[in-house]
């Protein structure tokens, strides 16, 4: 009776994998990578800081007692916030906005300052990387919406543009 060939045996051990997964989950680690008599495997994840920052948080509220109503009407919701007049420059990316390119020099931007298309407005610092944040077009600068050394969110605005 002839014997069927055997199929190559798989070059990855699927308990390598998990424990390299699992090492990224108990450290905080986002990728690791180990090469072992020719193989190579990278294990990573993704992180979702992004989604994770804007999901909702529910905490269990203690029962009160029902508010008095003091004349009957119903109390108006907050004010929504004005639209801004002119072009908001938003934070591409979660991390740290510094207005100047180093501690005690001048501010890359002021309220009332003309920038050009390109200019750099600030920097906004991710994973121990400095990113400039470009003018998208030129024009006043009419409000600053952040602090130095702030952190800041994808998304969030920064500067407004006139």
């Amino acid at each position: 009776m002839a014997s069927s060939p055997k199929a190559p045996a798989d070059p990855i051990d699927a308990r390598l994998v998990r424990k390299l997964a699992d090492i990224l989950t108990d450290t905080g680690l986002s990728e690791i990578e180990v090469e072992r008599d020719g193989l190579k495997i990278r294990v990573a994840k993704t992180l979702m800081a992004a989604a994770a920052a804007q999901a909702p948080v529910f905490a269990p509220v203690a029962a009160a007692a029902p508010a008095a109503v003091v004349d009957g009407a119903p109390t108006a919701a907050p004010a929504a916030e004005a639209p801004r007049k002119g072009d908001v420059v938003n934070s591409p990316m979660v991390g740290t906005v510094y207005l100047q390119p180093q501690p005690g020099s001048p501010s890359f931007i002021k309220v009332g300052d003309t920038v050009q298309a390109g200019q750099t407005l600030m920097i906004v610092e991710a994973m121990k990387t400095m990113n400039p944040i470009p003018a998208p077009k030129g024009g006043k600068v009419v409000e600053i919406l952040v602090e130095d050394a702030q952190p800041v969110e994808f998304g969030e605005p920064l500067v407004v543009i006139e």
